[in-house]
């Protein structure tokens, strides 16, 4: 089982004895993704996510077996687990996507729970931000996360990457928890939960709960999952592209590779901007890989659960 960022580690220990033992591989991908969002500590999925440029809430997920498999929700917003919805959409339903408050409205059908999704910590957070942002007049125009982080925006001190963690990890709020599992019977599963991108305009949805932008399993192929600044995975098609490469033969490490030069050639990320994809073989041969330092992982396996730093990183700092 492998997932992005550290923060993802406690639901992997709740799930991976479960997968080790004989369990699927979609409840475990669904745990982890259910314990991020229940998580009021992490500040990009669930509970703990910041709010949109309005203050409101609004989540996003997929899970996905195959192409003909999957599940996505959009714009939830009176509902925490997302994830365990989008699983809803694939199994109870002919749909692949539900947006917004006909996706709210099938939780409620389903006997879903209720709740408020924004945190006390994350209201003060979108205060600080509003009242600088409007001394900035960026709240009419929507913001750029990369203006929203950098070192010499006036709202970098409320809202500032963390230290780097003994590994080198680096969080920013647009960390989405991603994560990839291959069960004893060969069954492969992906999930992908996130609040977006903090203080984004109303109505805005990056490339998490869409199959092939920020999640694709495909048998065939393997599957890859992504994080970062949506815009640019989405421009790409990030982890379809991925899956592609290695459905035509080339390794995992190849097949990140490929997705981070393509997004550097397109989009030309400026030099904080980061997206971290990782990539699994129907084999289980793995890699994973970022724009530039800071990107973590975490792997579940027979050795333990550990979380390291990415095998290739396109920009290493000088």
């Amino acid at each position: 089982m492998l997932a992005t960022w550290s923060f993802s580690a406690r639901g992997c220990n709740l799930a991976w004895p479960n997968l080790k033992f004989g369990g699927g591989a979609l409840d475990a991908v669904c745990t982890v993704a259910r314990e991020a969002e229940a998580n009021s500590e992490v500040d990009s999925v669930g509970f703990g996510g910041f709010p949109d440029v309005i203050g409101r809430m609004s989540l996003d997920a997929c899970v996905m077996l195959s192409p003909e498999r999957c599940g996505s929700v959009c714009a939830v917003t009176r509902h925490l687990h997302v994830a365990d919805l989008a699983r809803l959409v694939m199994e109870r339903t002919s749909h692949v996507m539900l947006v917004g408050e006909g996706a709210d409205s099938f939780a409620d059908a389903l006997g879903m729970p209720q709740m408020e999704l924004l945190s006390a910590d994350a209201r003060q957070a979108w205060e600080r931000w509003r009242a600088g942002a409007t001394s900035t007049r960026q709240t009419d125009q929507g913001v750029d996360s990369g203006k929203i982080f950098s070192q010499s925006s006036s709202l970098a001190p409320s809202l500032a990457p963390s230290p780097p963690s003994p590994i080198g990890e680096k969080h920013i709020p647009h960390d989405t928890v991603g994560v990839l599992a291959i069960d004893t019977h060969g069954v492969m599963a992906g999930a992908c939960s996130t609040s977006g991108m903090p203080f984004k305009l109303a109505g805005r949805v990056g490339d998490s709960p869409i199959p092939g932008h920020g999640i694709y399993v495909d048998p065939e192929g393997g599957g890859a999952v992504a994080t970062g600044i949506g815009e640019f995975i989405m421009g790409v098609s990030g982890s379809f592209l991925a899956v592609e490469c290695m459905r035509r033969g080339s390794t995992p490490l190849d097949a990140v590779r490929e997705v981070l030069q393509r997004i550097e050639r397109r989009h030309k990320p400026l030099a904080h901007q980061q997206v971290g994809i990782i990539a699994v073989a129907p084999d289980g041969k793995w890699s994973a890989g970022a724009l530039c330092p800071g990107f973590a992982v975490t792997i579940a396996e027979e050795s333990g659960i550990r979380c390291i730093a990415p095998e290739f990183v396109l920009r290493q700092e000088s």
